[in-house]
């Protein structure tokens, strides 16, 4: 009697566990952290998502524009504008379970994403000018030609220039001859950032930070996404660690110990300041 009292209760309490469930996630993947699965190649090869590629799952965080804009160099995920083609198609679900899947499968980041939302490095902002090329081929910004490591197979296609307002991004795809980004549909506003693309979760042989080195030597780093997600990369850095062995702490004998106190005091006794006594 007991046990079929508690497994109606269960079956009560249940639903709610469920709702409590659905609302706590739904609050994290609108204010702090976002799975993100890459739909295209236009980020190769930082970001994997091309034909017959296992597609990166990332983690987006949303922290980092609280209380700032984007800079050059972040990796954003954004909200396309309306002029803004999707780089690929989706096929709409049919009824009311299907919408429920793709809804659940775009919170845990595995299932692509909707047909509005892109990922793209962030190249120039408000206020500056952009434009290429110089006569090496290199995106140019406030008359600087731009250091960017990230690239991969560059065409060289001449734009602009183009001077942003302020609160316009412009945004580039890392794999530049398979990317329809600024160059094509215009730059962004900074209200359709969505946040900044910050961590690769899986595959598992890809997990680690996404780089986003700055372009422009003079704008400093952005720490809020390593600050929110370090436990997290600690974590898995320090299970790899006990897995392929731990490492081995040197014990020092009582005689060492006090062999390397002595020699300390000798060193900090034999300091002597500009034009002053020796201190003790």
């Amino acid at each position: 009697m007991a046990d079929e009292e508690g497994q109606r209760s269960l079956l009560k309490e249940l639903p709610v566990l469920l709702v409590v469930a659905f609302v706590l996630a739904l609050l994290v993947k609108t204010f702090l952290v976002q799975p993100f699965f890459i739909p295209s190649g236009s980020m190769e090869q930082t970001l994997h998502g091309c034909e017959g590629c296992t597609a990166d799952r990332i983690l987006v965080t949303k922290p980092p524009y609280w209380w700032s804009d984007p800079e050059p160099g972040d990796v954003v995920v954004f909200e396309g504008p309306g002029t803004w083609e999707p780089e690929v198609t989706s096929t709409a679900p049919s009824n009311w379970f299907a919408s429920a899947a793709l809804f659940l499968g775009r919170a845990v980041g595995i299932a692509p994403p909707s047909d509005r939302d892109f990922v793209k490095r962030v190249i120039a902002v408000g206020g500056q000018t952009v434009q290429c090329c110089d006569q090496q081929g290199r995106v140019v910004v406030d008359g600087q030609a731009l250091d960017e490591p990230y690239l991969y197979q560059d065409d060289s296609q001449p734009f602009g220039p183009v001077t942003l307002a302020e609160g316009q991004l412009w945004v580039m795809g890392d794999h530049r001859s398979d990317s329809a980004d600024s160059r094509v549909h215009g730059p962004i506003s900074v209200d359709d950032v969505i946040g900044k693309a910050s961590l690769i979760v899986f595959p598992f042989s890809r997990f680690g930070w996404i780089d986003s080195p700055d372009p422009q030597p003079t704008a400093a780093a952005d720490p809020g996404s390593a600050v929110l997600l370090a436990p997290l990369v600690v974590a898995v850095r320090r299970r790899g660690h006990d897995v392929h062995g731990r490492s081995r702490a040197r014990t020092r004998s009582p005689g060492e110990g006090a062999t390397s106190a002595a020699r300390g005091r000798r060193r900090w006794r034999g300091v002597r300041p500009p034009g002053g006594r020796r201190t003790r």
